[in-house]
């Protein structure tokens, strides 16, 4: 075996602190200190060099996230400190009761409460020897466990080394999937005729469950970690203090956790957070309370399943009755016929809900859902309205089942079920609700961001024939625009003008735009930072592909596939040639002195300059990150025309306020 030269040697151990403290910045603060393209330039050092002298590779090594094989099995761990369960309150009453209780235990103490958001995921217990990773686990039975170590090394948000540590430390935590994870990864399932998951907590636990830890990585998972299970050294006295220590230490704590004097600010905090955590990007289904003092927890104990120092309160869940009227179908991008429930109008969860997914065929036929029944809908991850069950006992007897018809309801072509799937598809390429889906996703915000470019003028200009595919949007004149309904001079060559100027959007937005199975916003930007123009993409393996961040061998694959395919290289040709741009600069670093770096930026209302997705990225660009609810925690709101209630709140909270004008001086 080669020696390892000593220079090499110290480049290795200075790539890997970097990188790890990049990390740290990136998914812990939320406050990235370089640019994608400059991080993943020296990750690609740091393999090159393990490549070139193996005997260096370690498994606390930033490189080592997403690596490993695929195992056969999961190894059983026992907890040396059990993992117990919580016990749950759900009214005033039966909080005032635990805190009862725990007052007669502690007669003449003063007790102070830690409440703090019941994130719902899964259990994990992260042990640390020496200041390395050393065993991850799944809660199990509270007394053992799964080693699920390597699925816990791509989450990024988990130190693979931590300084200043004790030589033991094990800490507890929640391993969960954001609401936006969520939604794109059931949207890929439905696409590809997979069984969807329930809720973020299934898909988390499914996902941390793997026996393939690329698949894993490939979801994006968070965690906060928020309990001290033991250490080889005294770490705090309260759990106040064990909350900030971790944070310290470089964990991810949620933020969100207060220290409560008495068990009525115990509940004002979780009547705060009843309606604000639906805009958490995360779900929360309760609120933990935990006695603060670490030695009144000792003197409490616990019972066989649960401590008495702490307890759940869990909010009621967000759940309706209505009528289902119809069921309606749509046809996807890819073909995909999903069944939809047309619902009479019912609140839920803050909204009014008028329709609600019903997934599949055999998501109807499992649940016997008929139109004209009564059903119970709720919204799966607090985001998607959903049939949960029909109430059987109020049916009258002219309810109608429903049957998936054996062709597409739009263009009438032979719709198939493929041996293994659930979902049923049109089998018509050129199927004009597909070419209506795929142009729909180009032009919207995330993607091409086409202003006015909306739903019912792209159905004209494809019943015109004008429109075929995304290229031909680019060479529509004034004549074939201007005849459309409701298309005056004015808004004709507004239109045009957004066409145009969307050329010079950057190579992420464009990848993203072509719909690339599996492939979202964040891989779009991997991608396109990484290769940095659309030919050297082309040029790509999926070899090349797979040990980028984010991109596991499913994304690989998908790009690989599509990229391939001699319709869709025409359709990349014929963009260029309209003078769509083929190039992604790298994101700079921002400015120390830039006046939102590290900044936490809400907007509210219109801006008449630029459309959301612009602003949002203007503030990144420079170091800013954007909110999407104000808080203590919010530097800035930017209140454009017909601002809402975020607004009152900013005033009432004392934070910043500023319009536009002075939003834009600021980008400047």
């Amino acid at each position: 075996m080669t020696q390892v030269p000593e220079n090499v040697r110290q480049r290795v151990d200075e790539l890997r602190a970097l990188l790890h403290k990049y990390d740290y910045h990136y998914y812990v603060l939320d406050n990235p200190l370089v640019s994608d393209a400059q991080y993943d330039q020296l990750m690609r050092q740091l393999i090159q060099l393990e490549k070139e002298y193996p005997q260096l590779i370690s498994p606390h090594s930033p490189s080592q996230r997403v690596g490993g094989q695929p195992r056969e099995g999961f190894v059983t761990v026992r907890h040396d400190v059990p993992m117990l369960s919580l016990g749950n309150v759900f009214s005033y009453g039966e909080l005032q009761d635990f805190d009862r209780r725990v007052r007669q235990a502690l007669p003449g103490q003063k007790v102070e409460y830690v409440a703090e958001l019941k994130i719902d995921g899964l259990a994990v217990s992260l042990t640390y020897r020496e200041g390395l990773l050393a065993v991850g686990a799944t809660r199990g039975d509270g007394e053992t466990g799964e080693d699920i170590t390597p699925n816990i090394k791509t989450i990024r948000a988990v130190p693979l080394l931590l300084s200043g540590a004790p030589e033991l430390l094990e800490v507890r935590g929640e391993v969960y999937m954001s609401k936006q994870a969520f939604a794109r990864l059931n949207s890929e399932r439905e696409e590809a005729g997979e069984p969807l998951f329930a809720n973020p907590r299934n898909a988390a636990a499914g996902s941390l469950r793997q026996l393939d830890p690329a698949v894993t990585a490939g979801r994006h998972l968070g965690i906060f970690v928020y309990a001290l299970a033991r250490s080889s050294q005294p770490a705090a006295a309260t759990q106040a203090a064990v909350l900030e220590y971790l944070a310290g230490l470089g964990f991810k704590v949620n933020p969100h956790w207060r220290l409560c004097a008495d068990i009525d600010q115990v509940w004002e905090y979780v009547q705060e957070w009843q309606q604000a955590r639906f805009d958490l990007p995360y779900v929360t289904d309760g609120i933990v309370i935990k006695v603060n003092s670490l030695t009144q927890q000792a003197a409490l104990g616990a019972t066989a399943k649960s401590p008495r120092w702490a307890t759940a309160f869990k909010y009621p869940p967000e759940q309706a009755r209505t009528v289902l009227r119809d069921i309606i179908l749509r046809v996807g991008r890819t073909g995909v016929i999903t069944p939809t429930a047309v619902l009479e109008p019912v609140r839920l969860a803050g909204t009014t809900v008028t329709r609600a997914s019903l997934h599949n065929e055999d998501y109807i036929k499992e649940k016997d859902i008929r139109i004209g029944d009564t059903v119970l809908v709720h919204k799966a991850g607090e985001i998607i309205p959903e049939v949960l069950e029909v109430v059987k006992e109020v049916r009258r007897g002219d309810e109608r089942p429903f049957v998936m018809p054996a062709r597409c309801p739009e263009c009438g072509q032979p719709a198939v079920r493929p041996a293994g799937e659930a979902a049923w598809r049109c089998t018509n390429q050129s199927c004009p609700a597909r070419l209506y889906e795929a142009l729909v996703h180009f032009v919207s915000r995330p993607a091409y961001d086409i202003a006015g470019l909306g739903p019912a003028v792209l159905r004209q200009l494809i019943e015109a024939g004008l429109v075929r595919d995304a290229a031909d949007l680019f060479s529509l004149t004034f004549e074939q625009v201007r005849q459309l309904e409701r298309m005056g001079d004015k808004s004709t060559a507004n239109l045009l003008a957004a066409i145009q100027a969307s050329k010079q959007n950057p190579l992420h937005r464009l990848i993203f735009a072509l719909g690339i199975r599996y492939v979202g916003e964040k891989a779009a930007r991997t991608l396109a930072r990484h290769f940095g123009s659309m030919e050297r993409l082309l040029e790509a393996k999926e070899e090349d592909l797979t040990g980028l961040p984010e991109i596991g061998p499913r994304i690989a694959g998908s790009v690989v596939e599509y990229l391939a395919n001699p319709a869709n290289r025409q359709l990349i040709e014929r963009l260029q040639k309209a003078g769509l741009n083929m190039q992604e600069e790298p994101r700079p670093v921002a400015a120390a002195t830039s006046p939102l770096a590290g900044k936490k930026v809400v907007l509210t209302g219109t801006l008449s300059s630029m459309t959301r997705q612009q602003a949002k990225e203007a503030v990144e660009k420079l170091g800013g990150e954007i909110s999407s609810s104000v808080s203590k925690k919010t530097d800035l709101v930017v209140a454009g025309a017909d601002p809402g209630s975020k607004l009152d709140k900013a005033r009432q909270l004392g934070v910043p306020v500023i319009g536009e004008q002075e939003f834009l001086a600021l980008l400047r």
